[in-house]
């Protein structure tokens, strides 16, 4: 930002010193100046100013003359000088040379300066070498420590050579004030002849030998107001004479002044005495005085300054010297004249520049070379022999040397498609372009050209390409490599016909894997594999590097998913192509095998967690409940087979019949013992509530079975009853149990003998039946179960003439029984034995006596209510009473 600002006030303060300079001037109106960066002409009074022409933003250089300089010289002197400057511009005007400055604009004159624009100029030649009069405080930036390079002194000084050729032969011009102020060195570096202010034209005829009249100096007038008496030939004063030679003279004072740090061979400080006793000494000059000059040029400085003009070499002998038969020499003096050469000749040189710009300084290159180069950019058939040097001159510029001189330039070459070797070379130095070029440069005009170049029919450019692509595609921002990039390399692998531009593609894609991230690989680059047309090896090695690189690569990686359901399948039948030898066969099999142990691995890892928690729950969740003292039986299982161990241990023990069937006979034994859960039981589908209903239940039978039975109150006296042992039955359901002991209070007799219909349906006499008479089928028809205290009431609510048929029975009152002697074969039976019957009276022959037998204070109102109340079952309520 202060370089920003500092630029800003730079800028501001010169625009408000030209308007004040030119106000009114005609300059103004088509020229813009933007900054103070040089002086040039007598005593550097002309200011030049870096600007642009309105119109058309082409760079200028514009030069002012502020009159205001002048207050402090004589009335007489300003007119001179002013006169003098105007011929000189004018003179300067008219002439056309690539050796001499060129004007764009003719001087205009106005009340306060004189104004004129030229082509943009870098400083004259005197401010190079130090002088900094009349030039902005501190100097420009562009002039610090600035130093010529000898190829640059060697060429400018071939230039000026041939300016002067051109005056003395064609114009026949004298220009008499050949020196650093008069000299500028031009934005290319390019050195051309300035300030005509003193020049004399041939006054003869064109046929006859040429004629320049001469003027003596005046020591009444400002020295600036006449040529420069430090580079003035000696003859001017000895003779009063000049020549041609005498510009010669000033031109080898000049290379003095080039070799001594600016300062001529003799000050005279503009003296014109001092002059005089300086140009006497000429006539033995002293071999030490140009010690200074370089070797292979000193001779002929020397005889430059020859006190005899006739002895000075002209300028067409100079610039013909061994001392500019230099290769950098003549390689910008080629490139000034090549506009006359044909296509031919320009590609030979062309080809072996390259080896030539690398001896030559970077600014050279810049400068000189670079600006003859890019003129051939409108030329197509030259860009191919033009493009490589300009891109060689790159490789040596900064960042901001190349945004400034040549990517400007270069733009209108990257959309050229004609000749295909443009894109060629542009392929081979892309690293460089994307290195150099700004961000939004490359996604306008560098990145389309690679786009251009992968849709390129030309299997070479399509090959070189997709080559260097993964050398810059760290430069490449993702938008553009996933919407751009991507695609073009896909399509072209699937849309190719040739096998190596295949191949390059799918080895393009695996060198760009690490620059992209992994959703993007599983996403659009692994699915696109499987749609490559060809099965030859090297395709086939390709999409496998591709799979090995995703699979292996820290930052990517393949789900299991997509390996066991794409990947693998799609690899394996590659396995068995024909063409594949014996190394690539392993390689792919290695990756197969990598791939199936993943996903092995990953997914017994998940499995195994999924087995865990599943178990940590089933082991949190596994109700409280009893077990059974005596489990039911189970018949043993069939011995297993071969064909049932082929099957075990695949998951299919839920669903085969053996366990199906012990499951089964589970199920039955639980529905008809009716029992509570056991301990071993799945109770997953219990609440809380119910859970702990069930322990309150199994707490309250194990304290009904460990109470002792009351014995019940009878009105006859009796045998007290024999004690039976405790029933070693299985634990039955609280309710069922509470049932069977109300149900025991009372005996429902039946006739002796089989019951029939017509028994049935009138009144018979009772009799109490002794126990091993009993018939195998129970008084209410349902079957007696098996085994050792078994409630004859298990099956009841289950068999159609059970004890829910019972108890929809309505019961009937019956005459009381009077006690008889016994017979031979007893009159009554009980129906079944029980645990009440123990607390009977015991009769005659052993035979315990009914309940309705015994006294008469048991009315029979109160054996109907007892009956009605063993028909009711207990309700919820009064088995909570109970309980409490």
């Amino acid at each position: 930002m202060d370089v920003i600002n500092k630029l800003y006030s730079t800028v501001s303060s010169t625009v408000s010193q030209l308007s004040g300079v030119l106000p009114g001037n005609p300059v103004t109106r088509e020229f813009e100046a933007t900054c103070h960066i040089a002086s040039a002409g007598p005593g550097l009074l002309w200011k030049i100013y870096r600007g642009y022409k309105k119109s058309t933003k082409q760079d200028a250089a514009i030069f002012v003359f502020e009159k205001r300089q002048l207050e402090r010289w004589s009335r007489n002197d300003r007119e001179t000088l002013l006169e003098t400057l105007r011929r000189g511009i004018s003179q300067l005007t008219r002439l056309r040379h690539p050796q001499i400055l060129t004007v764009n604009h003719p001087l205009e004159e106005s009340r306060e300066s004189l104004a004129f624009a030229s082509e943009p100029v870098f400083a004259s030649l005197a401010n190079i070498l130090g002088a900094t009069e009349n030039m902005p405080v501190p100097p420009p930036s562009h002039l610090k420590n600035y130093k010529l390079f000898e190829v640059e002194i060697k060429y400018g000084l071939v230039q000026i050579g041939e300016g002067l050729a051109f005056l003395h032969s064609d114009v026949k011009l004298l220009h008499r004030n050949i020196c650093p102020e008069s000299i500028i060195v031009n934005q290319q570096g390019a050195w051309k002849i300035f300030g005509f202010d003193f020049c004399v034209l041939n006054q003869n005829a064109q046929d006859i030998q040429p004629y320049w009249p001469f003027t003596e100096y005046s020591v009444g007038l400002h020295p600036l107001a006449q040529p420069s008496l430090d580079y003035t030939a000696p003859e001017c004063a000895l003779t009063l004479t000049h020549s041609p030679a005498s510009d010669m003279f000033s031109l080898g004072m000049l290379i003095v002044a080039l070799h001594n740090d600016g300062q001529p061979l003799f000050g005279n400080a503009g003296d014109w005495g001092t002059f005089k006793r300086s140009a006497a000494e000429f006539k033995h000059l002293a071999p030490t005085k140009l010690l200074c000059i370089t070797e292979g040029l000193r001779e002929f400085v020397k005889m430059l300054l020859h006190i005899t003009p006739e002895l000075r070499p002209d300028a067409h002998q100079f610039i013909k010297i061994d001392f500019f038969e230099d290769v950098g020499v003549k390689t910008l003096n080629y490139l000034d004249s090549l506009f006359q050469w044909d296509n031919l000749q320009k590609s030979q040189f062309y080809k072996g520049l390259p080896q030539i710009i690398q001896n030559l300084p970077h600014r050279v290159c810049i400068y000189r070379i670079l600006p003859c180069l890019v003129k051939e950019f409108v030329n197509p058939t030259m860009v191919p022999f033009v493009l490589p040097n300009v891109l060689l001159i790159a490789e040596n510029c900064s960042k901001e040397e190349y945004i400034q001189h040549i990517l400007s330039e270069m733009k209108p070459v990257m959309k050229m498609q004609e000749p295909i070797q443009i894109l060629l070379i542009f392929m081979q130095k892309m690293e460089l372009l994307l290195k150099l070029t700004p961000a939004e440069e490359i996604k306008a005009d560098v990145l389309p050209m690679l786009y251009r170049a992968l849709e390129s029919d030309a299997q070479q450019i399509q090959e070189l390409c997709l080559t260097v692509l993964p050398t810059f595609a760290g430069l490449i921002d993702y938008p553009a490599m996933k919407n751009a990039l991507l695609p073009r390399i896909k399509r072209l692998c699937i849309n190719t016909s040739y096998i190596s531009v295949r191949v390059n593609c799918l080895v393009c894609v695996g060198k760009l894997l690490e620059h992209l991230d992994k959703w993007l690989v599983l996403d659009d680059v692994l699915p696109f594999l499987p749609q490559v047309p060809s099965r030859e090896p090297a395709v086939l090695m390709g999409i496998l590097g591709i799979y090995k690189l995703a699979l292996t690569h820290k930052k990517l990686g393949i789900t299991k998913e997509l390996m066991a359901t794409k990947i693998v399948p799609f690899l394996m039948p590659l396995s068995i192509e024909n063409g594949l030898t014996l190394n690539q066969f392993n390689a792919l099999m290695t990756v197969i095998k990598e791939m199936v142990n993943r996903v092995e691995g990953e997914h017994r890892t998940k499995l195994e967690q999924l087995n865990s928690i599943q178990q940590e729950q089933k082991s949190t969740s596994m109700p409280l409940a009893t077990m059974s003292k005596n489990a039911p039986l189970v018949a043993a299982p069939a011995p297993a087979t071969e064909l049932d161990d082929m099957f075990s241990g695949l998951g299919l023990d839920a669903f085969t019949s053996r366990n199906s069937s012990a499951d089964m006979a589970n199920m039955n034994t639980q529905s008809s013992t009716n029992s509570i859960p056991q301990m071993n039981g799945s109770t997953t589908g219990l609440s809380m509530q119910e859970k702990q209903r069930l322990a309150r239940e199994q707490e309250a039978q194990q304290r009904l079975q460990n109470q002792p039975q009351a014995k019940p109150v009878l009105s006859v006296a009796a045998n007290p009853p024999n004690p039976q042992p405790k029933s070693t039955a299985p634990l039955r359901d609280l309710t069922s149990t509470l049932m069977e002991n109300n149900l025991n209070q009372m005996k429902y007799m039946r006739p002796q003998g089989p019951p029939n219909e017509s028994s049935l349906a009138k009144p018979a006499p009772w009799a109490v039946q002794p126990v091993s008479s009993v018939p195998a089928t129970a008084a209410f028809g349902s079957p007696a179960l098996p085994g050792a205290g078994a409630s004859p009431f298990g099956n009841m609510a289950s068999s159609p003439t059970g004890f829910g048929a019972f108890q929809q029975a309505t019961p009937t009152m019956q005459p009381p029984v009077q006690w008889s002697a016994p017979t031979t074969q007893p009159l009554y039976r009980p129906i079944q034995q029980s645990s009440l019957d123990n607390l009977l009276p015991m009769g005659q022959q052993g035979v315990r006596m009914p309940m309705n037998m015994m006294s008469t204070s048991l009315t029979p109102m109160m054996n109907l209510q007892q009956t009605q109340k063993a028909a009711k079952p207990l309700s919820t309520s009064e088995i909570q009473d109970l309980l409490s």
